[in-house]
């Protein structure tokens, strides 16, 4: 079985219209978590954020290119405080926020969600500074 991970330049390539904005928001990823661990995933369209690796247990966030817009997701969204309510879905677990353009990255409430996000997950991972 092939490996799903690729590179960063492949989930881009799926969507290129939105290059600019999965790289701000790679940039934002960088900036509120410089040790971040990052995997692309072409097959799943995605490029994730997180402690390590694997997307369902260590990471936070992920980046998905659509044709009309990127979703923002959050692996444990559902948990997360959404005072703003920029958080959509249903599911038991994962919510996110669709964005199309750079300057919704300005948004206070989008940086609050991934460092909320970044620290739950710390913390279900019991990581120390």
């Amino acid at each position: 079985m092939a490996d799903p991970v690729g590179t960063f330049e492949q989930v881009i390539a799926l969507e290129p219209q939105h290059e600019a904005l999965v790289r701000a928001l790679r940039a934002l990823a960088s900036e509120l978590h410089p040790d971040r661990i990052e995997v692309s995933r072409p097959g799943d369209r995605a490029v994730s954020w997180g402690w390590g690796p694997k997307k369902m247990s260590e990471a936070y966030a992920c980046a998905l290119p659509y044709k009309d817009h990127v979703n923002l997701a959050f692996y444990r969204g559902a948990t997360l405080a959404d005072p703003a309510g920029k958080l959509r879905g249903s599911g038991k677990a994962m919510r996110h926020m669709s964005l199309t353009r750079v300057d919704q990255l300005n948004d206070q409430a989008v940086r609050d969600l991934l460092v909320a996000a970044r620290e739950e997950r710390r913390q279900a991972l019991r990581l120390t500074d």
